[in-house]
């Protein structure tokens, strides 16, 4: 039994990944803001729910380790949080303080439950992550160019991040794996009910990464959509 953690697990791309992970039989724990909606989606699926602030950077870092200490070194991490920056969110329009909530929710958190769990996950020589980015934060085509400032480079930063450890890491050579995913326009509380794809296909890509079987030549440090390379 793969014991698997889900950041953003009560909601949406998060909870579509927790649910289909508990029915294959992970011991899931879902993390999340809300403790009512958290409970209630714990419920649901048939697992277990942590309750965290991840704008809090250092509350983040408590829970992490708390969890540790609860439940174990984790086999996968999925990390399903985040929030999109205001509209007219642009370079020279932004303010500091919506600027610090999309990079601490997004970004500083991601780094902070990487760091925590993905130290342990490393030194046993096991385990992937899997991180929800966005297209929106490659360095090419539609990429960062423009508009939604603090969310387009969030979600650079993100997968700067996952190719920098991956590399640190040996590739999945010593058996730890990372990834990022683009899950597209999907609907959820954030891409709005007239997005083109549902939750489920947008959270699908994670779920295959967080069950794959992995072998030496597979590809692992990159960014994903439907299955596929992105260029960054």
């Amino acid at each position: 039994m793969a014991l698997t953690f889900v950041t953003g697990g009560s909601r949406g791309l998060g909870k579509e990944v927790a649910s289909a992970l508990a029915k294959r039989g992970d011991k899931v724990v879902i993390v999340g803001k809300d403790k009512d909606r958290a409970a209630a989606t714990a419920k649901e699926i048939g697992c277990v729910f942590e309750i965290v602030d991840l704008e809090n950077q250092s509350q983040s870092r408590l829970t992490a380790d708390a969890m540790l200490g609860k439940y174990g070194v984790p086999d996968v991490v999925v990390l399903a949080h985040g929030v999109m920056s205001e509209k007219m969110a642009k370079t020279l329009r932004t303010t500091d303080s919506e600027w610090n909530r999309v990079m601490n929710i997004n970004l500083n958190s991601t780094f902070t439950l990487v760091n925590v769990f993905g130290s342990k996950m490393a030194e046993a020589r096991k385990g992937r992550i899997i991180i929800f980015s966005a297209c929106l934060g490659r360095m090419s085509g539609p990429g960062n160019a423009g508009g939604l400032a603090p969310y387009r480079i969030s979600k650079a930063g993100v997968n700067a991040l996952v190719r920098n450890l991956a590399h640190e890491t040996g590739h999945g050579s010593r058996g730890f794996l990372v990834d990022a995913i683009c899950p597209n326009h999907s609907r959820t509380d954030m891409g709005g009910p007239d997005a083109p794809r549902s939750a489920a296909e947008g959270a699908e890509t994670a779920i295959w990464l967080a069950t794959r079987e992995f072998s030496a030549g597979d590809t692992t440090g990159v960014l994903w959509e439907d299955h596929e390379i992105v260029p960054w």
